[in-house]
């Protein structure tokens, strides 16, 4: 697929393809459908993280909250989403052992409690040594600190997806 083939589509394929670049949050596609066409795969990544920026909090937390715990029940069950799959497996997160398994319960227990969200970082960039690392640094930050931090890692998760959709 191309940009010109996502320009081209009628809203509701729109929605359809881009909408899960954003884990189950399609209204960021939805919004960002009026802005067409776009130049090329940043130009369309840099609409839709602007349309989250300008959301309110409760959209930005339901965009948060829309994405699974790293090898939390979801993932042991199989019950991920296709993206996120093979997001936490390349990360090495789907051969852990029983006790990893365990440390990766225990820290997203820990960070639920504190922030009311999961934690949420592109596994594609990471493996699991540095995500447990980024558990103990991020649980020392405030909840503003988190909210942004966890954007942060959801652009760059919807940056990747947009180019394995649309390669240039």
């Amino acid at each position: 697929m191309d940009i010109g083939q996502i320009n081209a589509m009628d809203e509701a394929s729109f929605i359809k393809i881009v909408g899960p670049v954003f884990e189950h949050s399609p209204w960021i596609a939805e919004l960002a459908f009026p802005y067409r066409p776009f130049s090329d795969t940043m130009a369309l990544h840099k609409v839709m993280c602007q349309i989250v920026r300008d959301s309110g909090t409760e959209p930005k937390l339901a965009l948060i909250r829309a994405h699974p715990d790293l090898v939390g029940r979801l993932a042991l069950a199989g019950a991920l989403t296709s993206e996120s799959t093979r997001e936490q497996a390349a990360a090495g997160l789907d051969v852990l052992s029983p006790e990893e398994i365990e440390l990766f319960q225990q820290n997203n227990a820990r960070y639920r409690e504190k922030f009311g969200f999961p934690f949420v970082v592109c596994a594609r960039l990471n493996k699991k040594n540095a995500i447990l690392e980024g558990f103990k640094a991020r649980l020392q930050n405030s909840r503003d600190q988190e909210i942004e931090t966890a954007l942060q890692e959801i652009f760059k998760i919807a940056e990747i997806r947009l180019r394995d959709l649309i390669p240039t």
